[in-house]
């Protein structure tokens, strides 16, 4: 016979209840070991490869400019053009080290060579689809031009910290719920922003029906993993640490069989990838950046006004505030959990769409994004829609302000100091409440 439900809400209530930063200081452990085990071995699945974009604010993607390849010894690998947005790609024998250089003479008026002048050399691994960047300028930047590095990384920073904030809704809205911490969160990106791309490119539909249907379908992939996985282990009074294991099993597997149906290369959609960036003053925008800050901000106040004004954003506040209470006042608690895992399958789906526009879709781009978003809602307070906003707004603006002082290939480990300055100084985060703990 099954245990009464004010049974399994005192389980629930006991696996909340004055472990937060028990919780979070395991998460950051956990995160870093699997990342320091996972990082390392990233790789393509389809060989070895050299690939980059030629482009800058001002003139666009540059085609027809002659990259050619070469082995360490000297022997030509192969010789390509630029296509119409500004993209190479080059088959590699083997993993090495390869010279790679462009033919200057082809470059538009006005693009010039960065400092590393026209010639790079690359170590290339196995299995590794390696990124070449040849830094163009075109005196957009620095030197007294229009754009003021400050303010263009600031703006950058919005636009990232607005797409975070999309993507962890969903994951603060789980933890308040459920109380659950989800690492496979990530997947749920990755998986939403593929099935875009394979409706976009493979199916020819255009990227806005394109993510509307993959928005639906991350709904269902949400609410697969509730009705699943995640109710049954409820139902069975699943501890804390347990389900915390579960979900880092489920993102390793996702993870690579994402990799296996997919492949390791990056590949962007067939929409909106050919844009010059427009001049505003003290800072440039692609039109496809302004347009994922508008998406961003208007789903996050539909998101709220959601949560304020209708009977179902309601009911998830007083389920996240107090479950037994909501259960005793006639909510359905299951029905509004399965509500909230398709609204955050959707969102992520979202998240990954906007995320895939500017760094294109790859294999693992929700588990590089999975840090920052944990991040963001730990800042603003887990368990808080409102929280994860906030939170992910600073996050993203310091995660680009920091390029300012660091490397731009480092600028995520910014946002794990900041994860673990947080967990010292306010646990509870900005708009989390105290919590007594013993």
């Amino acid at each position: 016979m099954p245990a009464p439900s004010t049974a399994g809400g005192r389980r629930l209530d006991r696996w909340r209840s004055g472990r937060r930063p028990l919780v979070l200081a395991l998460l950051v452990a956990t995160f870093g070991m699997l990342l320091a085990l996972v990082a390392p071995g990233i790789a393509g699945a389809e060989g070895e490869r050299l690939v980059g974009t030629l482009q800058t604010s001002r003139s666009g993607p540059i085609e027809g400019v002659e990259v050619t390849v070469e082995t360490a010894a000297g022997d030509e690998v192969d010789s390509v053009e630029t296509d119409e947005d500004g993209r190479f790609a080059i088959d590699l024998p083997g993993a090495g080290d390869y010279t790679i250089s462009l033919d200057a003479e082809a470059l538009p008026d006005g693009v010039e060579l960065g400092g590393g002048g026209d010639t790079r050399t690359v170590t290339v691994d196995n299995g590794r689809s390696q990124p070449v960047n040849f830094g163009l300028q075109d005196g957009s930047s620095g030197g007294g031009g229009s754009t003021i590095r400050a303010v263009q990384l600031l703006v950058d920073g919005l636009r990232f910290g607005l797409l975070i904030a999309v993507c962890a809704v969903g994951l603060s809205l789980i933890f308040g719920t459920t109380g659950l911490t989800n690492f496979a969160h990530g997947e749920l990106v990755t998986i939403g922003a593929i099935i875009a791309w394979y409706i976009n490119v493979r199916g020819g539909v255009p990227l806005i029906p394109a993510t509307i249907i993959a928005m639906v379908a991350g709904a269902a992939v949400g609410a697969l993993n509730e009705l699943g996985i995640w109710r049954p282990l409820r139902r069975r009074g699943t501890g804390l640490i347990a389900a915390l294991v579960v979900s880092i099993g489920l993102s390793l597997l996702l993870r690579y069989l994402i990799q296996i149906v997919y492949g390791g290369f990056s590949n962007p959609y067939g929409d909106f990838q050919s844009q010059r960036a427009v001049d505003y003053g003290a800072f440039t925008l692609t039109n496809r950046s302004l347009a994922s800050i508008v998406i961003s901000v208007v789903v996050l106040v539909l998101v709220a006004l959601m949560l304020q004004r209708t009977k179902i954003g309601k009911a998830m506040r007083a389920v996240a505030d107090n479950r037994d209470l909501a259960a005793s006042s006639g909510i359905d608690v299951n029905r509004v959990i399965l509500v909230v895992w398709m609204m955050g399958g959707a969102l992520a789906t979202l998240g990954g769409v906007l995320l895939g526009l500017s760094d294109q879709v790859q294999w693992d781009m929700g588990f590089r994004l999975l840090l920052l978003m944990f991040a963001g809602v730990t800042l603003g307070g887990l368990g808080t829609a409102y929280g994860a906003l906030v939170g992910s707004v600073i996050v993203g603006v310091f995660v680009q302000m920091s390029t300012l002082v660091i490397p731009d290939d480092m600028k995520y480990v910014g946002g794990l100091l900041l994860l673990i300055v947080i967990l010292v100084i306010r646990p509870q985060g900005i708009l989390g409440s105290r919590a007594r703990i013993g």
